[in-house]
């Protein structure tokens, strides 16, 4: 049995959860997510307590037990207190700016690149090298940040390019290095 599937998942006072036609409802103050279910589980609310339970003993029904359990876990966090990542940008000249919901990106290249955020997603700047997404839905917050990351990765050498505010970069040594021995 999994052992994160078993935890019970508490929920804060504010926040109402409902399962209706096999897609589990999370209303809070700060918004609404749903997910749909699998038959392999069974989801209980019992006064502020959400518990899943495997249907049976199988390694399926054991493992979405785990995953619906923290689905279910991230969707009450978000709609009660959300969910942010902060994104440093290195490198000179590189910096960023924002206009309503398009993030305008200088990283380099001979143009500019602009990413329009999802909905739901919001960012601010609290300096042009540091941009912090928010929102209620850590999947989607989450995935924006890869795709924001990805259009100028971290480089090892100077450690220039888009990187999340707790990544360590793995430096290297230089050419110049390896020719003074």
């Amino acid at each position: 049995m999994s052992r994160i599937g078993k935890l019970p998942i508490t929920v804060p006072q504010g926040v109402k959860v409902a399962i209706a036609d096999g897609v589990i409802n999370v209303e809070g103050p700060k918004g609404k997510l749903n997910c749909p279910t699998r038959p392999e589980v069974v989801i209980a609310i019992e006064g502020s307590e959400i518990t899943v339970q495997p249907k049976d003993e199988s390694k399926e029904a054991n493992s979405f037990q785990g995953l619906y359990r923290q689905l279910i876990n991230n969707m009450v966090i978000g709609v009660s207190q959300g969910y942010s990542r902060t994104l440093l940008i290195n490198g000179v000249g590189y910096r960023a700016d924002l206009k309503g919901d398009l993030l305008t990106l200088n990283l380099g290249y001979s143009t500019l690149v602009e990413v329009k955020l999802p909905e739901g997603i919001t960012a601010t700047l609290e300096n042009p090298n540091k941009v912090t997404l928010s929102g209620i839905d850590k999947q989607r917050v989450g995935q924006t940040c890869a795709e924001i990351r990805s259009l100028r990765r971290p480089e090892p050498y100077k450690g220039k390019g888009i990187r999340y505010e707790n990544e360590v970069i793995r430096r290297k040594a230089g050419k110049t290095a390896s020719a003074k021995k």
